[in-house]
């Protein structure tokens, strides 16, 4: 078990995760998810909110198995590896606040690091925008982080704390289990399925789940994290996290070659649009988000399953968030902008700002 350990804490280590990402993504594309969105935490995690309701768009309305088999893989990995810690109590308001406009931001994008990182290797060049964005956003977090920006320490607490998002996730699963999609029916029980668009593109739930499990066992091991990847980059100049991500772009694109998902262009691409001041505009504010939270989506999702009640207030927040966004019309189509996304990105900036200038230690 060590010898696993220390393998995923290496260089070559992370850069297998990369690949492992890098391939299965495509794949689970090719087996019936959306295009380019083999793997999106942002989209999958507003397909959940739909699927319980919090929102009505019905295209995208699904139980993404991929999402709770992240927070369980991490759950198991931990607790294998006597890494289970539960803790909490690290301004989980702001963390809740950071996880809705995150999720605004993402949303107004189409996509989270992860899938930015995909829909390039697909050949969609709006992806550029959206990933300057992000680095941007990251940056100027890490300049708040120099400044002194702490949103406190994290106290050990009871167990169940720590258990409590794995269990709500487990819950998702099994009211997937009870209420299945019924062909032709827009809800099953207490889940709504979407018939149409994104929603209803899903590949098979055990390979989904299977594939979540995995890569939520080896992003735990290496500490997996687009957010940290850059921040590292940028603060202390350490590429170990980024050669990560290189590696899953590069492999994603390879493997997007062989299956015949690369398609080159801006425009018509799948689940995307043009209007590329918004894309950048819309990842600087996920961007700054994730850096003033302490980690990308995944990575927060990972953390929860290790016991990190803050990192599941944050996954809270996202999900909320993604019920504002529909309800609201903050989020993008690939029609463009929705009617308030401009207005709303404008306030996620500001808020964000707010908290950083705000919540520093002299």
């Amino acid at each position: 078990m060590s010898g696993v350990k220390n393998l995923l804490a290496t260089r070559w280590g992370i850069i297998g995760v990369g690949a492992f990402i890098g391939v299965l993504a495509p794949l689970l594309q090719k087996w019936g998810n959306p295009g380019n969105m083999g793997i999106c935490v942002a989209c999958f995690e507003r397909d959940i909110a739909g699927a319980v309701g919090l929102h009505r768009a019905s295209v995208v309305q699904y139980m993404r198995p991929e999402i709770i088999g992240f927070v369980l893989g991490s759950l198991i990995a931990a607790y294998l590896f006597k890494e289970f810690r539960s803790r909490a109590g690290s301004a989980p308001i702001v963390r809740f606040i950071l996880g809705a406009f995150a999720m605004i931001g993402a949303l107004v994008f189409l996509g989270c690091p992860w899938r930015a990182l995909l829909r390039l290797a697909g050949g969609d060049g709006n992806a550029l925008f959206g990933i300057a964005g992000l680095i941007t956003g990251i940056w100027i977090g890490t300049l708040f982080l120099k400044g002194g920006y702490n949103l406190g320490r994290a106290e050990k607490t009871h167990t169940s704390v720590g258990w409590l998002l794995p269990l709500t996730m487990l819950g998702f699963l099994v009211l997937m289990l009870i209420y299945p999609q019924i062909a032709g029916q827009p809800k099953s029980g207490v889940l709504f399925y979407s018939l149409k668009g994104p929603g209803a593109m899903h590949a098979p739930l055990i390979v989904s789940l299977l594939v979540g499990l995995g890569v939520g066992f080896l992003a735990q091991r290496s500490r997996f994290c687009t957010m940290g990847a850059f921040r590292d980059l940028i603060l202390f100049r350490q590429a170990h996290l980024f050669t990560g991500l290189v590696t899953l772009a590069v492999v994603a694109f390879i493997t997007n070659l062989i299956v015949k998902q690369f398609h080159p262009g801006f425009a018509a691409q799948p689940v995307a649009h043009t209007m590329q001041v918004w894309n950048f505009l819309g990842m600087v504010l996920a961007g700054l988000a994730f850096a003033l939270a302490g980690g990308c989506p995944g990575r927060q999702l990972f953390l929860a399953g290790e016991g990190d009640g803050d990192a599941a207030v944050f996954v809270f927040g996202m999900i909320v968030g993604a019920g504002f966004a529909h309800n609201f019309g903050l989020a993008s189509s690939p029609k463009g902008v929705g009617p308030h996304g401009i207005a709303a990105t404008i306030i996620g900036l500001l808020v964000c700002l707010f908290i950083g200038f705000t919540m520093r230690r002299k």
